[in-house]
């Protein structure tokens, strides 16, 4: 893995919960000096443990053991309070806020992928983190987030064994919203739920519909989450 870089952030306190979950998250901003430089602000009130720049670098802002604040109010599998139970890792990314000039999302660059993968794995070769609790920003806040968006490459770190993805359609009679919250999801908010599954799972058409791919799709999710 990449040498790591550390810049303490002040951000951070004590953990509540066991630490059993791993964020992904894209920085949103202009520039990674710009992220960088708000997880270290005190006033800002926000940081992650990680950031992973375009080039692969990887900074580490605060401790594994310790609370950062990633996550803000979100849930997951019916718990709340994910920063005492998860690490954060920003990845350098302008995402929707920050597009590129035809419009689209900028891509991840191949070594900060890797990097991301490399981290990971290092991760969860040191915690306990179940397959069905390595989520994005937008799985936890579907109606606040959006990262790290529909342009993460979820496949390729599924192959790498972070995370789960299915490769048959699902089958029997569960209804979108029952597989939705069998999976994890905050189903309150449900076309934003549903909007968030398929930025991650389907992202060829995020609508926020239930339609029969996306209820097939669901229902495959949702067994393997169950299996595993």
């Amino acid at each position: 893995m990449t040498a790591m870089i550390r810049q303490p952030s002040p951000n951070f306190n004590e953990r509540r919960f066991p630490l059993d979950m791993l964020v992904l998250h894209y920085t949103g901003m202009e520039t990674g000096a710009a992220a960088l430089e708000r997880m270290c602000d005190p006033a800002a009130s926000v940081s992650a443990h990680y950031m992973v720049w375009e080039s692969g670098e990887i900074v580490q802002l605060v401790e594994e053991d310790k609370r950062a604040w990633h996550a803000g109010v979100s849930r997951w599998q019916g718990d709340e309070d994910l920063n005492s139970r998860s690490i954060g890792i920003e990845i350098v990314n302008g995402g929707h806020d920050w597009p590129l000039e035809d419009g689209r999302l900028p891509p991840y660059p191949e070594a900060q992928v890797q990097a991301v993968i490399a981290l990971c794995k290092d991760i969860l070769g040191r915690w306990d983190i179940p397959q069905t609790r390595i989520v994005g920003h937008s799985d936890i806040a579907p109606a606040r987030k959006q990262d790290p968006g529909e342009h993460f490459p979820w496949v390729k770190l599924a192959r790498e064994g972070i995370g789960l993805w299915p490769l048959q359609p699902g089958t029997g009679e569960a209804t979108l919203a029952s597989a939705l919250e069998q999976i994890g999801y905050d189903i309150g908010d449900l076309p934003a739920a549903t909007a968030a599954f398929q930025r991650r799972w389907r992202p060829a058409r995020i609508d926020g519909v239930d339609d029969p791919e996306t209820r097939s799709v669901a229902r495959a999710v949702a067994a393997l989450y169950s299996a595993g």
